[in-house]
């Protein structure tokens, strides 16, 4: 069954000295407030749609990644996956790193490592991303 989810972003003003609000209308769980500034200097308590764009990554690789150690027979007891999405204004986002960190009793570091390789290809959102460099950093703790 497909799913959609929907967000929604109110601006006002110009680019650099405007702002907005972006609402995560599905799970009602907030309003956000954007703008260039914390884009492209300092978030100052704002977020950009980078951080948001990490976010939704970093959310779906460990949930595929949890997923297929699951089905290959070694069920994660934690995982902790980051991502760093790197915008130069003017260009746009110039790349993405993932850094995850795994407990999984039974598997050794090649193992986890090639499981990581296949969530960084595999996951939905690095599929949407395609045309932007993604870099994986996975280690066992």
């Amino acid at each position: 069954m497909a799913t959609t989810r929907h967000a929604h972003t109110v601006w006002e003003g110009n680019l650099t000295e405007g702002s907005g609000t972006v609402s995560l209308d599905s799970s009602g769980i907030g309003q956000y407030p954007v703008s260039w500034p914390a884009r492209s200097e300092e978030p100052n308590g704002k977020t950009s749609p980078e951080e948001l764009i990490a976010a939704a990554h970093s959310s779906c690789f460990s949930m595929f990644l949890s997923g297929s150690l699951t089905k290959a027979g070694n069920p994660p007891a934690r995982l902790t996956t980051k991502a760093d999405v790197t915008f130069q204004p003017g260009k746009g986002i110039t790349g993405i790193h993932i850094t995850v960190q795994g407990e999984v009793p039974g598997l050794d570091e090649a193992g986890f490592t090639k499981a990581a390789e296949e969530a960084k290809a595999g996951c939905p959102v690095s599929q949407a991303l395609t045309g932007t460099e993604i870099t994986l950093t996975a280690e066992l703790v």
